[in-house]
């Protein structure tokens, strides 16, 4: 949520004309990563939750690649780009760590 509050702040001095471009994709795909691990969780099977964080992972790949991109186009200055990335790192951390966990209850 962190992250998803980050991106809004950051697109928030994007272009006017980025709106619906990178603005929007950002946001939405920043907005997917909690969203898809709250409904996995929400889901009645562990399969279901693991293929949620999954979809949740793909987002996080789209924010970073979409960050590089921001980045690229100079719309944010190089500290804020190195913040989001290394919020993106955690978050990859946390979900690998979530899927470790559910694929070690599933062993059990």
């Amino acid at each position: 949520m962190e992250l998803v509050t980050a991106i809004y702040r950051a697109t928030a001095t994007f272009p006017k004309d980025e709106l619906f471009g990178i603005t929007s994709q950002l946001r939405r795909a920043a907005v997917s990563i909690p969203s898809n691990i709250a409904e996995g969780q929400g889901r009645l099977s562990e399969k279901e939750f693991r293929y949620f964080l999954g979809q949740a992972r793909g987002s996080l790949m789209e924010v970073e690649t979409q960050i590089q991109i921001a980045a690229n186009l100079s719309y944010l200055p190089k500290e804020h780009i190195n913040r989001l990335l290394e919020a993106c790192a955690e978050v990859g951390r946390i979900l690998n760590g979530l899927l470790a966990s559910v694929s070690r209850q599933r062993e059990a």
